[in-house]
């Protein structure tokens, strides 16, 4: 299954880690938010999520960034890229 895929049949969760007030400003319908600086200390958390997780931020940098520190955590999870273009795919 591919990324569009694993968005258009929810497969999984979609994971914003943009800060708070970028995600408050618009965001995936149905999305979780974690800012990518708090990843790491909320592991646990993010652990109990339906995987996989497909991460999203505003331009694929920072999901880019989590996607690589949760991978290496052993969370099944993919760079989404910016949220818009996940946002079209989950429409």
């Amino acid at each position: 299954m591919n990324l569009e895929e694993i968005i258009k049949n929810n497969e999984g969760t979609i994971l914003d880690v943009r800060t708070e007030g970028e995600f408050m400003g618009g965001n995936v319908v149905g999305s979780l938010n974690i800012p990518v600086q708090e990843i790491m200390d909320r592991l646990d958390e993010v652990k109990k999520m339906k995987e996989p997780l497909v991460l999203c931020c505003a331009s694929g940098q920072r999901s880019g960034m989590a996607q690589q520190l949760l991978s290496a955590e052993g969370v099944e999870c993919y760079n989404g890229g910016g949220w818009m273009d996940v946002n079209f795919y989950k429409s």
